[in-house]
């Protein structure tokens, strides 16, 4: 879907700025703020689609392929609580 929306010089500046720094274009930006934005409004509204559960999702594991693995063992109740017996 394509929306055309006016903004200030300011406004096109600062979105323009933000979207050099992530290295994408910025309409691409620009929509992600919206998809932001209206996920945030039904997060309070206190549910999400689908749609937008599985992007919050995503956008909570982007980066973690970098995180080393750990063995199952450093989630056991003794590895947390190694200090106290």
């Amino acid at each position: 879907m394509e929306i055309r929306v006016e903004v200030t010089p300011e406004a096109e500046a600062n979105l323009t700025a933000q979207a050099v720094l992530r290295g994408i274009p910025p309409e691409q930006h620009a929509g992600k703020l919206l998809e932001e934005a209206l996920a945030l409004h039904s997060a309070r509204a206190g549910a999400l689609t689908s749609h937008e559960f599985h992007a919050m999702l995503h956008e909570l594991a982007e980066g973690s392929e970098s995180l080393p693995k750990l063995p199952t063992s450093a989630f056991s109740r003794e590895s947390i609580y190694e200090d106290h017996p």
